[in-house]
């Protein structure tokens, strides 16, 4: 999208929003001649930091194709903040609502009408304890098969220094670099023209969020989990655990009880003996 089109609002955004960003955090910035000249897209980008999303619009934006984020349906409601979203072209998504597939609705048009759709597929800050990329939804994959558009992998790293994950106090100083990588387009096209089952969109799924990792890797210099972190899988982890505690803890109650019983039946056996004893004359 050329720069003429970027709207008030986004150049508002911009004016309000950089400067900070200038001052906080240097900048690492490759791949953008991944980023296509023109045409809807999708970049699937890593989130480790409530910071990272102001970062990262900062490097689409310097691109020439302003991003358009899908966020909470709340921060479109009230006041500035929500003025500011729907003026830039943000996406809202309705979770858990008769609404919630018109995100995938919208962002199927954003893209039609040649425009830069962000996908966070985590679909949350990463959980991973060392902060890689965690298992996806499939939001980015659908809407990039319904469409045949470029899936643009991207990785960042830097603005979970400055912000780290989870945590609500800025850590400014030093200066913190943001790393930012584009790799060229995901290869779906195995996946074209053929029924979007489960499986089929886990799969494509997990080639997109891979090619993420893999940006993230050339980052940080090292090698991720071969098994990304699934947060489904841990809760599940975490119900079995809690479960088998519940059970050893009842357990542990039964053996204290029948212990207990057991030194009070002590006493009662030895008085009975006692009275057998005196009725024998003994």
């Amino acid at each position: 999208m050329p720069r003429r089109r970027i709207g008030f609002w986004y150049r508002l955004a911009a004016v309000i929003c950089k400067p900070p960003l200038v001052v906080l955090i240097k900048r690492d910035w490759r791949g953008m001649e991944n980023i296509p000249a023109a045409g809807g897209f999708i970049t699937a980008v890593n989130h480790n930091s409530h910071a990272d999303p102001f970062a990262y619009a900062h490097y689409q934006y310097n691109s020439g194709r302003v991003p358009r984020f899908l966020a909470k349906s709340g921060l479109f409601k009230k006041g500035f903040v929500g003025t500011m979203m729907r003026g830039t072209g943000q996406i809202p998504v309705y979770r858990e609502t008769t609404d919630a597939l018109s995100a995938f609705r919208a962002a199927i048009d954003a893209v039609e009408r040649g425009e830069c759709v962000v996908f966070y597929p985590e679909g949350t800050i990463t959980r991973d304890p060392d902060q890689w990329p965690m298992t996806g939804k499939t939001g980015a994959a659908r809407v990039a098969l319904q469409t045949k558009c470029p899936v643009i992998p991207v990785a960042q790293w830097g603005a979970n220094e400055l912000l780290p994950p989870y945590a609500g106090k800025l850590n400014a100083l030093p200066r913190k670099t943001h790393h930012v990588l584009a790799g060229p387009p995901v290869d779906l096209t195995r996946f074209y023209d053929k029924e979007m089952s489960p499986d089929l969109l886990k799969e494509a799924t997990e080639v997109i969020m891979a090619a993420v990792t893999r940006q993230l890797e050339d980052i940080r210099g090292e090698k991720a989990p071969k098994t990304p972190y699934d947060p489904r899988q841990e809760r599940i982890e975490q119900r079995r655990r809690t479960a088998a505690e519940e059970a050893q803890d009842a357990q542990d109650a039964r053996d204290a009880q029948h212990a207990l019983d057991a030194l009070k039946a002590v006493p009662e056996a030895a008085q009975a003996r006692e009275v057998q004893e005196e009725g024998q004359g003994k």
